[in-house]
């Protein structure tokens, strides 16, 4: 089992950056780059290029919508090639707050979107004369929808391999069957090992049966919160404003995927009473609401034994990357969680 983390450099990202080097020499194998509506991930993954040797890099997430198919793979081979074949290309589709309200581009059919920029991605990658007919992309662009001067190009350069990983976040089941079929990882969100057969069981059986051999087994990449040690159970607390944002407020009512994930683990009363607090602008009391056990259950907060035990139940349900956020004030502390945890798994 591989340990990762997403890094957050609001702060700074060259301090993060060193600290990522430590990390890396702590037994760190992955780190994520964010984009959301901060910096692009795209400099700080080739700033970390440069400042690291071993841990792979990946985004986390690249949204479809805000770059073409094929300037998202000319990005991933240069990232690669800066890496020295370390990169992992994390994609997803975001949502409408930030496609539509940061970005101003339409957030549609993110399924069939998905499944046209890994393909496009895994052609360019190949240095195939890029011909395309899609759904929702046709390279070249034809005659009657511009100049008829486009021909089919291929990638100038050689990139380091051509299979580069890509990495899909999925939540409901068509997006999760999607990644098993098409993605060497898949990253779902808020995962609850025991619960997770029974809401996404279906959806991986269905996408593997039609899975080419060649991509290997689907690495998980679950993300819980870490913090290792005795009486430290009282740090669950953190977690709870971070679920209530999301359960809450990422979305209206009936249009919230995290209400639903929430709902199908089981707690649909409490997910119902979050969000109905959280659009009335009581986050506070919204996070009092989080049930102490989903908390408990998707996160890696307790005692060695603890987290022995849960990191277990990670690796039982499928897990292959621990994706961890620490619960750590200073940058040596991180660095102890993480020494902490490679003893554990």
């Amino acid at each position: 089992m591989r340990i990762g983390l997403g890094i957050n450099y609001a702060g700074g990202f060259k301090e993060v950056a060193a600290e990522v080097a430590d990390l890396e020499r702590a037994g760190l194998d992955i780190v994520f780059v964010p984009e959301a509506y901060s910096y692009d991930a795209v400099s700080g993954l080739g700033y970390l290029a440069a400042k690291t040797e071993r841990v792979q890099l990946a985004s986390g997430i690249l949204q479809l919508y805000t770059r073409t198919p094929t300037l998202t793979a000319m990005t991933a081979a240069g990232l690669d090639y800066v890496s020295d074949g370390r990169y992992v290309l994390g994609l997803g589709a975001s949502g409408p707050q930030v496609i539509e309200g940061f970005h101003g581009v339409p957030y549609d059919a993110p399924i069939g979107r998905t499944r046209e920029v890994v393909e496009i991605c895994r052609k360019v990658w190949r240095r195939e004369r890029l011909e395309y007919q899609g759904k929702y992309y046709t390279i070249p662009l034809p005659a009657e929808r511009g100049t008829g001067l486009g021909k089919p190009l291929k990638l100038i350069n050689h990139p380091v391999r051509d299979r580069i990983p890509v990495l899909l976040a999925a939540l409901g089941p068509k997006n999760v069957q999607l990644a098993a079929e098409l993605a060497e990882g898949w990253q779902p969100i808020f995962f609850l090992p025991e619960k997770a057969r029974d809401v996404w069981g279906e959806a991986l059986a269905a996408g593997t049966a039609k899975r080419d051999p060649e991509l290997g087994d689907l690495d998980v990449y679950a993300g819980p919160a870490l913090a290792i040690g005795d009486n430290v159970e009282p740090l669950r607390e953190f977690v709870k404003p971070h679920l209530a944002l999301y359960i809450g407020g990422m979305g209206a009512k009936g249009k919230n995927f995290y209400h639903s994930l929430a709902t199908q683990y089981g707690y649909g009363a409490e997910a119902d009473r979050i969000q109905e607090l959280y659009l009335a602008g009581k986050k506070d009391e919204a996070a009092k609401v989080v049930p102490d056990e989903l908390v408990r259950d998707i996160s890696l907060i307790g005692s060695a034994g603890f987290v022995k035990e849960r990191v277990a139940a990670f690796r039982e349900a499928g897990v292959t990357v621990l994706n961890v956020v620490p619960l750590a004030a200073t940058a040596p502390e991180r660095v102890k969680l993480i020494e902490q945890l490679r003893e554990l798994v």
